[in-house]
C-alpha cells in the first residue's frame, strides 16, 4: 500500500465520573485523513481543510505524533498527509485525539502493522500530550480500540475496553464555540475534598459494573460528577438547564463531554437520543450561539480505513 484513507471518529471523555480515565467512541461522527508514502524522509502536511491549524510538523498533532512512531522505526521513505477536519478543535469530542489516532494508525496499516492498536496509543499520546499539555489517553483509547475503555494508568497505559449495553445511545449538543483543554484543566483545583473522592470512586466502580450487566438504571445512577463539573460547567451556556432538559426528556443521565463545551447524554434507545435532542435544541434556539445536534449509538469498531 502507498496510500490510505481512514475515518478518525469523535469519541467523549470522562463520562462524568471517569476523569482522564473513561471514555466511548463516537459513530458517524468524525475526522478524514489521506496519507501517502513519499520518497523524501519524515513528516509533510501538505493540505487541511476544515479547521486554521498549523502545518508545522512541529506544531501538528497529527505529525507529532506521526514523529513518535517514525522514530521507533527505520525507513527510507516519509509520509505526506491531507486532513479533513470535520470535529471543530476545541469542541469536547476529541478533534486532537481522532488526529493523533489518524496518524499512527494510517502509517502502521502502510508500513504492515507491525504495531497493534493498544500499542499505538502510545504514540499518539504524544500528539494528544502537545494538545492539551497534560498526559491522558482516555480520548485515543476509546478512539483506537472502540466502544467503551478504562485507562487504569496513563503512565503505563493500562487499558480495559470495557462493554456496552445494546440499546446505549448518546446525544451530543455542541455550542460552536472553542474551549481548549489546556484552558479548561487550568480552572480545577489541585486538592478535593475526600468526601467528594468517595462518592466519586463509587460511581466510577458502579457504572463499570453497569456496563457489564446492562443495568441502565445503575447506569443512571452513576452518572454524576462531583469534582469537575461543578468548576467547569460555568464556562458553558446554560448547562444546568440543558443537564435538566435531557433528564426529564428521558436521558439516563447527562455531563460535559471531555473539557466542554460540548454536553452529552446517554438515553437507552435511539428514539429517546432523538427526543432529548430536540428538547436540548430548543433550550438554545435563541442562544447567539450557534449550535449542532448529533445523535449516534457507541461505536465498537473504533478508527477504519476506508
Amino acid at each position: 500500500m502507498d496510500n490510505i484513507k481512514i475515518f478518525c471518529p469523535a469519541s467523549v471523555s470522562n463520562v462524568s465520573c471517569g476523569f482522564d480515565v473513561l471514555g466511548f467512541c463516537l459513530d458517524g461522527i468524525g475526522d478524514e485523513m489521506i496519507i501517502n508514502k513519499t520518497s523524501k524522509k519524515g513528516i509533510n502536511i501538505s493540505k487541511i481543510i476544515g479547521a486554521d491549524l498549523s502545518k508545522d510538523s512541529n506544531k501538528n498533532v497529527a505529525s507529532i505524533a506521526a514523529s513518535a512512531i517514525l522514530k521507533d522505526l527505520k525507513l527510507n521513505h516519509g509520509f505526506d498527509f491531507q486532513i479533513i477536519k470535520k470535529i471543530k478543535p476545541g469542541s469536547g469530542i476529541g478533534s486532537s485525539a481522532a488526529s493523533a489516532a489518524g496518524a499512527v494508525f494510517g502509517i502502521n496499516k502502510l508500513i504492515g502493522e507491525p504495531y497493534n492498536r493498544n500499542e499505538l496509543i502510545k504514540f499518539a499520546l504524544e500528539g494528544e500530550k502537545h494538545a492539551s499539555q497534560a498526559e491522558h489517553a482516555d480520548n485515543l483509547a476509546p478512539v483506537l480500540l472502540g466502544g467503551f475503555t478504562l485507562v487504569r494508568s496513563n503512565k503505563t497505559l493500562d487499558i480495559i475496553k470495557l462493554p456496552c449495553p445494546k440499546e446505549l445511545f448518546v446525544t451530543i449538543l455542541h455550542p460552536e464555540i472553542e474551549l481548549k483543554t489546556s484552558h479548561a484543566r487550568a480552572i480545577l483545583k489541585k486538592s478535593i475534598p475526600l468526601n467528594n473522592l468517595v462518592k466519586q470512586s463509587g460511581n466510577l466502580g458502579a457504572l463499570v459494573s453497569a456496563l457489564y450487566t446492562n443495568d441502565y438504571d445503575l447506569l443512571s445512577r452513576s452518572l454524576k460528577d462531583y469534582i469537575i463539573e461543578p468548576l467547569r460547567s460555568k464556562l458553558i451556556p446554560e448547562f444546568d438547564l440543558l443537564k435538566k432538559t435531557a433528564i426529564n426528556s428521558g436521558a439516563l443521565g447527562s455531563g460535559i463531554s471531555g473539557s466542554g463545551p460540548s454536553i452529552f447524554a446517554l438515553s437507552k434507545g435511539r428514539d429517546t437520543a432523538i427526543r432529548v435532542g430536540e428538547a436540548m435544541k430548543n433550550v438554545v434556539k435563541n442562544l447567539p450561539i450557534k449550535h449542532k445536534i448529533y445523535v449516534s449509538k457507541i461505536n465498537q469498531n473504533g478508527i477504519q480505513a476506508i
